[in-house]
């Protein structure tokens, strides 16, 4: 009888729940919410990117945002920006599977290296607060470009 007992319960734990083994499964983005306002990057005193919150209430989009950024840091804020000032802010945005193009009403040369950072931690800072994909890649357009200014982008904060 105990022997019975015992090839039943080690036939019971062989055959399990019935429900096959599978792969790890992933469970997606984490999710995103409503912020306060959207985060904006600008220069600090030691030349590093330095995000500022900006009031808002809203989550925001990026060519709202790039925008924002194109206005300034703003005063006694202790940053700077390394874009030129511009006369209007007016920024296009399309999208393409991984990528978000931008183009702002500037020429390449108005804007250094770390004021494309800028303008690609911002835009997809906002990108992925809305809901997009975190590997996205950003495509510069500028009023007149240089060799390579079009080349696609990451954050460097973020890899």
């Amino acid at each position: 009888m105990r022997r019975a007992a015992w090839v039943c319960a080690v036939a019971a734990l062989l055959a399990g729940c019935g429900v096959g083994p599978s792969g790890v499964l992933d469970g997606g983005a984490a999710p995103t919410g409503v912020a306060p306002g959207v985060t904006l990057y600008f220069v600090d005193a030691d030349g590093r990117l330095h995000p500022q919150q900006r009031p808002t209430d809203r989550l925001g989009t990026v060519d709202g945002a790039v925008s924002l950024l194109l206005s300034g840091p703003g005063p006694g804020s202790g940053l700077r920006t390394e874009i030129a000032p511009v006369v209007t802010e007016r920024v296009e945005v399309t999208t393409a599977p991984g990528l978000l193009r931008l183009v702002v009403p500037l020429a390449a040369a108005e804007v250094s290296p770390l004021g494309v950072d800028q303008i690609v931690c911002t835009a997809l800072g906002v990108h992925v607060q809305g809901g997009g994909e975190r590997g996205t890649r950003v495509q510069l357009g500028f009023t007149l470009p240089a060799p390579g200014s079009d080349e696609p982008r990451t954050c460097p904060l973020t890899g």
